[in-house]
């Protein structure tokens, strides 16, 4: 995780929109699709310097130095998947969320209101839509790539995120969604547990790999103390956020 971008960065958060009903459509045929998902995804995104942070199941995390690349491997990524000749058949639609900001980067990834920010983006989508953040947005300028058009969907209210402007790149001609985003009360379960359980994780792993025996000895007292009020700091924080 040392290699993880600093600074600023764009976080893409993706997702299969009603993977549980493919799998129950398609049976055995469904690991063949999610193989091919996880290809075409893997490919765009690191062939414009994304880099790899979380996958669960059908769901991918990334992050990029670039806005600019974020959004042009979330297009690569969504023509892939569109023109891809499915097996059995099968009509895979992928949501995309980023955002992009200045997350704190610690041993084993990334931690703060970012990240969760580019994850509800994602989770308020549709499947086949790209959403983005006001900030990202910005990033942006006129610098579009060939073929996308932005769509206003003005200020949404996402869990734990109040008043996120909202814009949707679409792709080749294709019209901007006709339904309403997932907001407060309708987000997806499934990626929503999936949210929560990555910020806990990032959580527990940032108190159990900064207070060994090891780093105790090395850093004496004085920085142990340090340590832990940092730590107290951040998790009254995160839980006033959260919770």
């Amino acid at each position: 995780m040392s290699t993880l971008p600093g600074g600023t960065v764009t976080f893409v958060f993706t997702d299969i929109e009603g993977s549980t009903r493919l799998l129950q459509e398609l049976g055995d045929g469904f690991a063949e699709v999610a193989r091919d998902h996880r290809r075409i995804v893997r490919e765009a995104f690191g062939a414009r310097g994304g880099t790899e942070i979380d996958t669960q199941g059908d769901s991918f995390f990334f992050s990029f130095p670039r806005a600019r690349d974020a959004v042009a491997a979330s297009v690569d990524a969504q023509r892939a998947l569109r023109d891809h000749l499915w097996p059995t058949g099968a009509d895979l639609r992928v949501r995309m969320g980023l955002h992009t900001g200045e997350p704190n980067v610690g041993d084993e990834g990334y931690l703060g209101i970012d990240v969760v920010r580019a994850a509800r983006i994602s989770a308020a989508g549709h499947g086949g839509q790209i959403l983005v953040s006001e900030t990202t947005r910005a990033l942006l300028g006129n610098q579009l790539p060939d073929g996308v058009q932005v769509h206003d969907l003005g200020e949404q209210n996402l869990k734990d995120i109040q008043h996120e402007h909202i814009y949707e790149l679409t792709v080749d001609g294709a019209p901007a969604g006709t339904k309403p985003l997932k907001t407060v009360g309708t987000l997806d379960s499934r990626l929503d547990e999936r949210i929560d359980g990555y910020i806990e994780l990032q959580l527990e792993r940032a108190f159990s790999g900064d207070l060994t025996p090891a780093r105790l000895a090395a850093g004496g007292l004085a920085a142990l103390g340090v340590l832990i009020g940092f730590f107290i700091i951040l998790l009254v924080a995160l839980k006033l956020i959260f919770f």
